[in-house]
């Protein structure tokens, strides 16, 4: 059931604070280290990947092999510990699944021992996947998993949620607490958004609606990476003017994409096993904070205890690394192999030259490729127009690429692994909503104010 206001008492409220302003400096506050910006827990991440160091990409090619061989042996021996549970839920996944948990694994150790076509073993594909983003991914979701309870399961949610719920409806049509998806996301990463927007939704406090437009509209790259993206075009210089515009677009994206279809379709159900859990609304005498406090101490005095804290912990560590990123090595690998060595991309991107040149991008038919591309991968845009010469079309391109928000590489693969009612159709029409909706506006904002 959802909760209640329940009388304020010292107790209660450090029950909600102590691990909230702990989930809040590990995931909301920015430091800046030397001249990057980061979060606690990109730190800590940042930390075990040096130590592993080039240990990483061994350690993902054992954990892909280990999912295939458990999977494998629960669903031809049905062992008893695997026939209900935690267990049954990881391992006893459906033949699509099961094979893109191989395909993962086969990729992974192809590059790694550089055997096969160097379509896959090649170091901007299937050497982007196991050298670059898995040995990021096993860091960033060792410590996301381990210490996201703490952000979601003391209170800080409903504080939130219902101290900003009125502007949240009238603006997104959307719960309050999905503002802390969002600055999770620009603080730290975007897959920790989606990480956050899932477990709200298998928890029942989004609906199927809700959680979909959250995750496709909300999980922006974070300014670390915007950063590197600027940096990487030469245009650092105006990184300020660049992520006010990323804001700018995406929030007025944010507002009409959901009102289209696929996502206008999707249904306020809730998640079947828990339904609805949420209740933000103020139906109390008392004021707006006193009743977030209220419903904060009321989610903090029935938070999980220690124990159940480390097994969801653990159970969260296990899905990631034995569930998510052999389907993310599998997918990614394959959309890398489609941008780097078919056309498919130069193709599909034809209808965008006139679109530019009406925008009057220079360098258009140069810079087309550039605008679909980032459907694989979020740095491929980055990649394709760092060498054209106009100043205005690399950073438009750079901005665009931070505002489609869905590739395959990760967010993408992220969402069809998890329980949030998305098909990979959906997120293509997402995509294509997103990049002509946000392109004209990133194109005006550079014309008027920025050149």
């Amino acid at each position: 059931m959802a909760t209640r206001p329940v009388p304020l008492t010292a107790r209660g409220l450090m029950k909600f604070l102590v691990p909230s302003l702990l989930g809040i400096s590990f995931f909301l506050v920015p430091f800046s280290v030397g001249d990057t910006i980061n979060i606690g827990m990109g730190l800590m991440a940042d930390w075990l990947k040096a130590t592993l160091g080039s240990a990483l990409p061994a350690i993902a090619v054992a954990v892909l092999c280990l999912s295939v061989i458990l999977t494998g042996f629960v669903k031809l021996a049905k062992p008893a510990w695997a026939r209900q549970g935690a267990a049954h839920e990881l391992f006893d996944v459906s033949p699509v699944w099961f094979a893109m948990r191989a395909l993962g694994a086969i990729f992974a150790l192809m590059t790694y021992f550089q055997w096969g076509p160097t379509q896959i073993t090649a170091a901007f594909t299937g050497g982007v996947m196991l050298n670059d983003l898995a040995p990021v991914l096993l860091t960033f979701f060792f410590f996301a998993a381990i210490l996201l309870p703490l952000l979601v399961d003391f209170g800080f949610m409903e504080f939130i949620g219902s101290l900003v719920r009125r502007p949240f409806r009238a603006i997104f049509n959307l719960p309050g607490r999905s503002a802390i998806d969002a600055t999770a996301s620009w603080m730290g990463s975007g897959t920790v958004g989606v990480l956050i927007t899932t477990q709200q939704y298998e928890q029942g406090f989004y609906s199927k609606r809700e959680a979909a437009v959250i995750a496709t509209n909300f999980s922006v790259v974070s300014i670390a990476f915007a950063l590197l993206v600027t940096s990487f075009m030469n245009i650092n210089h105006l990184f300020v003017p660049f992520y006010l515009t990323v804001v700018i677009a995406g929030l007025i994206a944010a507002v009409i994409v959901p009102r289209l279809p696929p996502l206008s379709r999707k249904r306020d159900d809730y998640h079947e096993p828990v339904g609805c859990q949420i209740s933000e609304e103020n139906q109390s005498d008392c004021g707006v904070l006193r009743y977030s406090l209220g419903m904060a101490v009321a989610r903090a005095e029935h938070a999980p205890g220690p124990l159940k804290l480390v097994k969801s912990a653990g159970f969260n560590v296990a899905d990631i690394f034995l569930g998510l990123l052999p389907v993310v090595i599998a997918i990614g690998t394959v959309a890398l192999m489609l941008a780097e060595f078919t056309p498919v991309f130069t193709w599909l991107s034809y209808p965008m030259i006139p679109l530019l040149e009406l925008l009057q991008i220079p360098h258009a038919a140069e810079a087309a490729p550039a605008t679909l591309v980032g459907f694989a991968d979020m740095f491929l845009p980055a990649v394709l127009a760092k060498d054209i010469d106009s100043e205005l079309t690399r950073f438009v391109i750079a901005c665009l690429s931070l505002t489609q928000l869905i590739y395959m590489s990760e967010i993408g693969a992220l969402l069809l692994k998890s329980k949030i009612p998305l098909k990979i159709w959906e997120l293509v029409a997402i995509f294509v909503l997103r990049t002509l909706i946000t392109l004209p506006i990133i194109a005006g904002i550079a014309h008027l104010f920025v050149f």
